[in-house]
């Protein structure tokens, strides 16, 4: 497989020196607001939005190859972003339809891959809710849906990342019956969304499983969905029926947790292709920004959060270059 000459510079954009994506991700909107606005007692403005925005980009990006961020409040961030980091832009509406089964996504009204490009983004991301257990219906949208911005990335000429959670109604995601049904639910949403008729260029996944559950390890918390070999086991099966790059988010668990799930899969011997981690390096500043303001965040973030950031930036030692995937020379890859 190969890339098409702006699919390929966009890739290398967001890519560190090695071909591995080391990216920070601060497209967070609807759940970044309520959480400040539950933190400070009050509103959060637009401006203070952005600002958290552009704390965050402009300390952790000298540690990242790229920062996500989103058109709505993030603009600002992208340009106080470090010269080395790349920038993706989101172009889903935050949050989900909530009238109907299935959770489906929408895009935002003003914006198109276009005019994410024309804002300087080196690559454009999508959050899709996706689940292999619901009607065959909903998933056909889904897939539909897909298809069409593969179609409109493909047009424009700029690398199309898909990030797929996955989810059940009326289930807590988070607990522990789900996390049983969560490697299956991984592995058939990778299954599907690496087929070529979808344009994907990279899949942004979960970990297939829930580290809480899994045996042995330090964020078991006593209740055993999992062994330690069962976990590995759910990695392998994951990435073995990928053939595009994929990398890991945090999916919003603390740094401690998903620096230990990059360890299991790097121990699983998996190929992933680097991370796109948001919250793991700053949630725990959201009190901070919120009761005690900006430059006490930024303190917090060039302390706290550039420990998170590197905490996860060494388990990237494990994760191999997308370069082999795509026919990339390592020698060429930076020509």
């Amino acid at each position: 497989m190969n890339l098409t000459p702006g699919k390929l510079a966009g890739m290398k954009a967001v890519s560190n020196d090695r071909g591995v994506i080391a990216a920070a991700a601060m497209d967070q909107r609807g759940s970044l607001q309520k959480s400040l606005a539950k933190e400070k007692g009050s509103t959060v403005s637009d401006s203070m939005m952005e600002e958290f925005k552009i704390l965050v980009s402009e300390v952790l990006t000298p540690h990242a190859s790229a920062i996500l961020l989103d058109p709505e409040w993030g603009l600002p961030a992208s340009k106080r972003r470090a010269k080395n980091a790349g920038l993706l832009l989101a172009y889903e509406k935050t949050g989900y339809d909530k009238t109907g089964p299935g959770r489906l996504g929408d895009l935002l009204d003003h914006w198109s891959a276009r005019r994410l490009k024309e804002a300087g983004a080196d690559c454009i991301k999508i959050l899709l809710y996706y689940t292999p257990f619901d009607p065959k219906d909903v998933n056909d949208k889904k897939h539909a849906w897909v298809e069409r911005l593969g179609d409109e990335c493909r047009a424009n000429d700029i690398p199309f990342f898909l990030e797929f959670v996955v989810y059940e109604e009326g289930v807590d995601e988070k607990g522990f019956d789900f996390s049983k049904k969560k490697p299956k639910a991984v592995i058939e949403a990778m299954r599907e969304f690496t087929k070529d008729r979808y344009g994907v260029d990279v899949m942004k996944v979960e970990v297939p499983i829930n580290m809480k559950f899994v045996e042995g390890t330090k964020s078991y918390k006593g209740e055993k969905a999992y062994s330690r070999q069962e976990a590995m086991k759910h990695f392998q099966e994951a990435a073995a029926v990928a053939t595009k790059p994929f990398i890991y988010l945090s999916a919003g668990v603390s740094n401690a947790e998903f620096t230990e799930s990059l360890e299991l899969a790097a121990e699983s011997g998996v190929k992933f292709n680097g991370v796109l981690c948001g919250r793991a390096t700053w949630k725990d500043g959201i009190p901070i920004y919120a009761k005690h303001g900006a430059n006490a965040f930024r303190k917090w973030l060039e302390d706290e959060g550039v420990k998170n950031i590197n905490n996860v930036n060494d388990r990237l030692k494990a994760a191999t270059s997308w370069y082999s995937i795509y026919g990339v020379e390592p020698a060429l890859a930076h020509v």
